[in-house]
This record gives C-alpha cells, sequence and structure tokens, in this order.
C-alpha cells in the first residue's frame, strides 16, 4: 500500500490526502524506529546490538518446513496449506517491542502469514539499510532479524518485500536518483522512474541488493535467511507499475530477470511478484482491468519463477464507487475482482493471494461505518474460503514504544484489542474467525 489513490483520472495529480498519507508513513517510521548504530558492511557490528534480545541458542523456530507450491496450491509437508494473513509494514523499522506487540496480536487473531517491507534505501526519514548504492547497514537490520527470530517462535510466516515502487523508504525512485540523477515523476507520466527496469546498472544494483538480504545471517537465529522456513516468500517490489510502455514489456522482462536471480539464491523459498493484479487489458476502460499502468497480471504469473499471483483490492481509491460509477458499490466491485483473479489462477493452476485489501470509513465513497465494512470484509474473504488460498488485510498494528497504539494513519488500521475504545473490534473478530476457517482441512 503506502500509496494514493491511482485511477487514471487522479493519477497524474494525487490527492492531497494521498500524498500525505505517504509522506507521514514515512516520517512516522522515524519518529517510532529504534535507532540501533550505523556499522555499514565491513565494519564490526557493535556488541550491544542485541542486548535486550534471544541470542543464537535460544529457542527453534516452530516453522520446520517451506511452504512449497504443488499441484496449483500451497502445501508444508505435503498438506494443504490455506491461511488467513495481514500486513505489518514497519516491522523492518521498529523497535523489539513493537515488533512483539504486533506479532504477538497477530498470533493471537490466529493469522499464519504477515508481510512486511525488507528495504529501506537513501537516507531519507528513515532509518537505512541501503544507505548508499552497494553499501548496507549491517546495525540497522537488527529489527528485521528481530522480526524474523520472533515470527519463527510464534510459528508465523512472513512476506518479505523488498523494494517499494513508492518513494516511501527510497524505492525505485531513489535507485533512478542514485544513477541518474532524475527527478521523482512517479505520479505522472513516470518516464524517469520506469528507468528502474531498464538501466542495467541499477539493475546491478538491486540485484546485489536481493542478494544481500536472502544470504545474509540473521544474528537471532543464526540462519541465513535463505534457509529459514519462517520466511514463505521474496517479493520482488510492493505495486510496481510502469506507466510509460502500456505493452508490460519492460516490467515483464525484469521479472523474468529478477525471479530468475533470486531462485539461484532461495531457491527453497517461494518468489511472488508483489503487484496489485492488474488485467493490462487495452479495450478496457475499467483503470484496474485495463493497461493504463502497463502491467499485464496473466504474463507476469505465468513466469517459470513465480510462484503464486498477487492481488490488491482497493476500489474506493480506484474510483469504484457510486458517485463516479453510478450503480457501483466498492464492496460488489472488490468481490467480482477478487472473482476474476481466483477463476483465472485456477484456469492458470497458479495460487492467488489476495495480499493487501481495504475499504475506508468515509460516507463519500459509500462506506459510512464499521457496520459496512464488515459486511464488505465478509464478502471478501468468502470469495477467499470458497476458492483461494489466502489473504492479508491491510493493515494489523499495535502498541508503539510508549504504550499508546500506532496511529491510524491512512484509515485502514485494525487493532486486536478487547475493549469497547477499539473502533475495529468487529472487524478483528470477523478476520480471526476467517483465518480459523481458512486453517480447517
Amino acid at each position: 500500500m503506502t500509496r494514493s489513490a491511482h485511477r487514471p483520472d487522479a493519477a497524474d495529480t494525487p490527492s492531497a490526502a494521498g500524498l500525505s498519507r505517504r509522506r507521514v508513513l514515512g516520517s512516522a517510521a522515524l519518529a517510532t524506529a529504534a535507532v540501533t548504530g550505523a556499522a555499514l558492511v565491513g565494519e564490526a557490528t557493535p556488541a550491544s546490538a542485541a542486548t535486550t534480545s534471544p541470542s543464537v541458542s535460544g529457542p527453534p523456530s516452530l516453522n520446520r518446513s517451506f511452504v512449497q507450491v504443488r499441484r496449483g496450491r500451497f502445501e508444508v509437508d505435503g498438506k494443504a496449506f490455506r491461511f488467513g494473513g495481514t500486513n505489518t509494514y514497519y516491522l523492518h523499522q521498529q523497535s523489539h517491542y513493537m515488533i512483539d506487540s504486533a506479532l504477538d496480536d497477530a498470533a493471537a487473531m490466529g493469522l499464519a502469514v504477515v508481510r512486511c517491507w525488507a528495504f529501506a534505501d537513501g537516507t531519507g526519514p528513515t532509518i537505512p539499510l541501503q544507505p548508499r548504492p552497494f553499501v548496507y547497514d549491517e546495525a540497522a537490520f537488527d529489527s528485521l532479524d528481530y522480526a524474523v527470530w520472533k515470527a519463527g517462535q510464534l510459528g508465523l510466516r512472513l512476506v518479505l518485500t523488498l523494494v517499494n515502487n513508492w518513494p516511501d523508504y527510497g524505492g525505485m525512485q531513489q535507485y533512478v536518483q542514485w544513477f541518474l540523477g532524475l527527478p521523482d515523476d512517479s505520479y505522472g507520466a513516470a518516464v524517469n522512474h520506469d528507468r528502474f527496469y531498464t538501466d542495467p546498472v541499477i539493475r546491478r544494483c538491486y540485484r546485489e541488493w536481493t542478494k544481500h538480504v536472502v544470504t545474509r545471517r540473521n544474528r537471532y537465529t543464526g540462519q541465513r535467511y535463505n534457509a529459514d522456513p519462517t520466511i514463505m516468500t521474496f517479493e520482488l517490489a510492493n505495486e510496481p507499475r510502469n506507466r510509460s510502455d502500456k505493452t508490460g514489456a519492460p516490467v515483464l522482462a525484469w521479472v523474468k530477470e529478477m525471479s530468475t536471480w533470486l531462485r539461484q539464491w532461495a531457491p527453497a523459498q517461494l518468489i511472488a511478484v508483489g503487484d496489485e493484479g492488474f488485467f493490462g487489458q487495452a479495450t478496457n476502460a475499467d483503470y484496474p482491468y485495463s493497461n493504463y499502468e502497463g502491467m499485464h497480471w496473466e504474463a507476469l504469473v505465468k513466469v517459470p519463477d513465480i510462484d503464486y499471483g498477487t492481488v490488491h483490492v482497493y476500489p474506493q481509491g480506484w474510483g469504484e464507487i457510486s458517485s463516479s460509477k453510478p450503480g457501483t458499490t466498492p464492496v460488489a466491485w472488490g468481490t467480482q475482482w477478487i472473482r476474476d483473479h481466483l477463476t483465472a489462477g485456477h484456469r492458470l493452476n497458479t495460487p492467488v493471494v489476495v495480499e493487501e485489501y481495504g475499504l475506508a470509513i468515509d460516507a463519500t465513497k459509500d462506506v459510512p461505518d464499521v457496520a459496512t465494512r464488515d459486511t464488505g470484509y465478509a464478502a471478501w474473504t468468502a470469495e477467499v474460503e470458497t476458492s483461494g488460498w489466502g489473504d492479508q488485510f491491510w493493515l494489523l498494528t499495535s502498541r508503539v514504544d510508549d504504550g499508546s497504539f500506532y496511529p491510524d494513519y491512512d484509515g485502514y488500521r485494525i487493532m486486536w484489542r478487547a475493549d469497547d475504545t477499539n473502533p475495529s473490534r468487529t472487524t478483528a473478530t470477523l478476520l480471526s474467525q476467517h483465518a480459523a476457517r481458512m486453517r480447517q482441512p
């Protein structure tokens, strides 16, 4: 997520709300992140880096086997693996207390898979993991290392995303600025931004970054990331797109190259694209089905080293509401969007994960209250229960370091909190019950 609405009539001139949301998420990480030092690769890691954390001789992960894709389904030890999950993107930047709070809540809800970022590029308002090209801040990896260890102790699986389409935490535009010196145009025609997929030096920098992440040794588990079954998936990018080329060819070539590259370094884990599921139909006027973003979902799913398809569902942000499309409701539109992808996944014999979805409570966008949102989530998760393999709502948050709760920056926050002051209590219960049904044989 961490982006503005992307329907065509708003894409070149994003709303003030969309822009401020992305900026506030980036600055929020600075305000709440645990500063762990600045030891770069090649320098000694401070001995104090793990003073409040378990040693590498602690109990082993509860995840003993990798998730695999066989016969068009997820399996663990030959048994079907279906899941309800979530996103908690900020784990890679936070204190151990905040990581514990979020992952403990995910486990208490009965969720199985959590998606988070495994990138922070440049020297912006967040703690960089890659402050400069080919330079990696070993001390700054403390939070991500700890999150992987903690998830393993709870039996949770992680999806780790390796770069952002959006400027939060650096992202693709940071690579373009590093090597080409071009300004950010990710909200317009994106000619500059899209050089990320084609420039040979940028591609090499990204390859080396991903190799560093997937082969690094976790200070808390003693394992390399690519040997840890807690990490279910390495994901190429969060919401990639290429507006300057509607054919989809540049992104498709990039996905083929990078998935093949990742496979050699992480042969046991799954690989996914991390895209929103845009169908790329040149003659379809409906934005998510169109080729506006230069993405062709089915072509990406067919890439040999891509293990499953990803889908995001934000109908309000995409303009699928009654005020702009009379007769359209975001709940009904989202239900059909999910159904279309699950149907295509069955035809292509590949699992499909609805890895981000959200409805914001906004009367002007057809969701006036929590009850309406819950009705929507019930409809969407029912589609997954009927014929899907997994879903991950956006966004589970929990307590921050002072004991208060992570702010609702984008209107999608869900909290697992048993008191009447929690506006998302009924939604969290609904999603917990859904996850329990997904676990059933």
